[in-house]
This record gives structure tokens, sequence and C-alpha cells, in this order.
């Protein structure tokens, strides 16, 4: 009895170390204790206990200039280990490579957080120059191709804490047409000399799982060469899919 009520206790206090990490997931950057306190409904001294332990093993650390605590090491570790478990990644990574060597673009695959896209397997091409795509980079929703295929494909209440449901519903007609056309195009919004054209990639129960993201420069993807980048890359988006389990029709979204 002793026994099962010390494991209930354990279960507890890990629940309750959940509710900090949390909290520093969750944040634009490292918050003093007091605000993660507050932000996870605890008293500080309590909070501070975990932190203590999450700084020893490297779950958060403490900025000696500020006090401020965030995520550490190994959560970063943690988090990228889940990544590369994620089937889409995998079974992605030879496209990303094959679609990198057909254009010399900059090729990205991301998939949908709490924030919006984030970059998570990437590979870099030679038109790219000195412009770099960051793994970890969450993309702005309403104004990147990558963005707008989510916001085409997602349930709105998947991205009601990254975009308010009043300005989807002004998008209507724009997230129409990414549907139809099954890809989203955009020009200058990552960087105003780049031009991306991204497209969804759909599971098993014709969900979309992911984007795949084309980046290079916007004059050389003209109009006639954007025709043909987008047939490569729906073809690949497509098969990705079917590797998903996806039908064939899950790619434009039909």
């Amino acid at each position: 009895m002793a026994d099962a009520e010390q494991s209930r206790r354990r279960v507890q206090s890990i629940e309750v170390g959940f509710r900090v990490l949390r909290v520093l997931r969750m944040a634009e950057g490292p918050l003093p204790l007091r605000e993660i306190a507050a932000r996870a409904s605890m008293p500080p001294s309590k909070v501070h206990l975990y932190l203590v332990s999450f700084v020893r093993e490297e779950m958060a650390y403490q900025d000696p200039q500020t006090g401020y605590y965030g995520l550490g090491t190994f959560a970063i570790q943690l988090g990228l280990a889940a990544i590369r478990q994620l089937d889409v990644v995998t079974l992605a990574a030879d496209t990303l490579a094959e679609l990198r060597d057909r254009t010399d673009c900059a090729i990205y695959l991301s998939l949908w957080g709490d924030r919006g896209p984030c970059i998570v397997a990437k590979a870099d091409g030679t038109l790219q120059g000195a412009f770099s795509v960051r793994l970890g980079y969450i993309l702005p929703v309403t104004t990147t191709a990558t963005g707008l295929v989510f916001l085409a494909h997602l349930p709105r209440y998947e991205t009601e804490r990254a975009v308010n449901a009043q300005t989807v519903q002004e998008m209507g007609e724009s997230l129409d047409q990414v549907r139809r056309d099954g890809y989203s195009s955009t020009v200058g919004m990552l960087n105003r000399n780049f031009a991306a054209i991204a497209a969804p990639v759909f599971d098993y129960s014709n969900r979309v799982a992911a984007a795949i993201t084309l980046l290079g420069p916007a004059d050389f993807m003209n109009r006639t060469r954007q025709k043909e980048l987008c047939k490569l890359l729906l073809t690949a988006t497509q098969g990705v899919s079917q590797r998903m389990g996806a039908l064939a029709t899950g790619q434009q979204g039909k």
C-alpha cells in the first residue's frame, strides 16, 4: 500500500514538473522565475526547486546575467530526437535531396507547431547564396507559402493559437485558391530577393502532415520556370504522401 502511494506521488511530481517545462516551451525567450510561476499557477518557491533540478539535468538553463530561465541543451536534443523519429521526416529525406539536386534551390520540410510551421529538415541549394534556412525556425503563418499551405488544409481549431479566426476568414478566397492549385507561392517574404513555392504532404487519413517548400532567387523563379518547379514539387509531395498512405487525389486537396 505504501509503495502504491509513493508511486502516485512520483507520478504527480513529474506532472507538476511538466507544467514548468510547458511554460518554457511556449515562451518567446528566457523568463524570470516569477513569470514562470505565474504562468504555471505555482508558488515561486516550488517552481525554483524544479528549475534547479532541470538546470542540473540540462533540461533548462539559467542566464548568468539576467537570472532568467530557458530550455536547455538536453531539451533541444530531446526535441530533435523526437523529430527524427517522425515517419514523415524520414520518408521525405531523399525527396528533399533529390529536389535540391534537380532545382539547385533550397528545400525544406515543415511541421505545424503551437505557433505555426517549424522547419525540421532541409537541403541547402547552390542558388541560395548566403541566405540560410535555419532548422527550428518558426515561419510567419499568413505571409509565407508554407504558412498558407497549412492554413488552407488544417482545421481552424488547430490554427487558432497562431492566427485568429477573423484573419483566417478574411483570407478565405486566397486559401480556396491554394486548395484548388495544390500549392502556394510567395515572393519577397522570408527575404525580399527570394521566392517560395510550398505544397502539402498528406498522411493515410488524407490529413496534412507536413509541407515541403522550394526557395530560390526571385529572378530565377520567373513565371515560365515556376511552372516547371511547381510540377516537380507536386510530383515530389505526392510521392511522399503516397508513402505516408494517402490517396493520390489527396495531393490536390480533393
